[in-house]
Parts: structure tokens; sequence; C-alpha cells
């Protein structure tokens, strides 16, 4: 689910990809549902490509949403980015993420996670591990078929 959603840099929220077209991609809105051009000109990034830094390795977006997730039951973000403080924020991800980057992940950074994570709630979309499970076993059965091909 994550690889569809995505992020433009100089826009506002989060965008649903619906269609591509020849240099562009057609993408809605999740805060108005309104459907705009995003061109290869613009840096757009899938949330399924992003990972959060930790002390031993990069962890995947979908495995901090799903954190936040089961720390949420579920429900929007009980810490307002724009208001908390930066202690809070950083409190707030060292319990979803104990050992995130203390060096590497900055406060943006946690503001712009809650913000896209209420976002998501809000559009419900939170099959964040789900999806990620069934994209592994679609390729782990492919890699078996190709391999079971070449066998042959």
């Amino acid at each position: 689910m994550l690889k569809t959603i995505l992020s433009i840099s100089g826009k506002p929220g989060l965008y649903k990809l619906i269609s591509q077209g020849k240099n562009m991609l057609i993408v809605e809105s999740l805060i108005d549902k309104r459907r705009v051009p995003a061109y290869g000109n613009e840096k757009i990034i899938s949330l399924g490509d992003i990972a959060m830094y930790t002390d031993a390795e990069d962890i995947p977006l979908s495995k901090v949403l799903d954190s936040m997730k089961q720390k949420e039951n579920g429900q929007a973000a009980s810490l307002d980015p724009k208001k908390a403080s930066q202690e809070a924020l950083h409190a707030y991800l060292a319990e979803v993420l104990p050992d995130y980057d203390r060096d590497r992940v900055h406060t943006s950074d946690i503001k712009k996670l809650i913000a896209w994570y209420n976002l998501l709630v809000k559009s419900r979309l939170t099959d964040f591990a789900e999806a990620e499970t069934e994209a592994e076993t679609e390729a782990a059965e492919t890699e078996t078929k190709t391999e079971e091909n070449n066998a042959e």
C-alpha cells in the first residue's frame, strides 16, 4: 500500500498514485481528494522507499508506522506535531522506535512522520505491515516460479 502513496516536494500532504501518463503521474491528494498531475522534474518519493535511521540498520517506514498504529490503537497520534516541544517529539519517537539515531533524525523529520501517520489514519490507509507482507509473499512466489522454470 505504501508504494502507491507519494510525497511530492513543495506540495503539502501525501498523494495516492492514480495513473501514469507520458512524463507525468496523475495523483490524488489525501487531504482534499483533488487529482493533479505530478511531473518528472518534481521530487516524488514513494513512502514504501523511505526508511528511518537507527543505531543498527535502517528500518522501513512501514514498520515505524505500524509501531505507531499499535501505540495509538489505530487512532490518530496523541501528540500534536505543530504544538509539541522538541523534547516531547523525540520522547514520542523513542517510544515508537527506541533505537532511532538521535543524530540523524531531526525534529522536522519526526513532525513530518506524525503528520503523515495522522493523514494516513484519517484516509483509512492503515494496513502498513499487511501490504508489505503481501508484496514480500508475491515477490517470493515469483522468485520460486522463476527458479522452477529455469530448472526445467
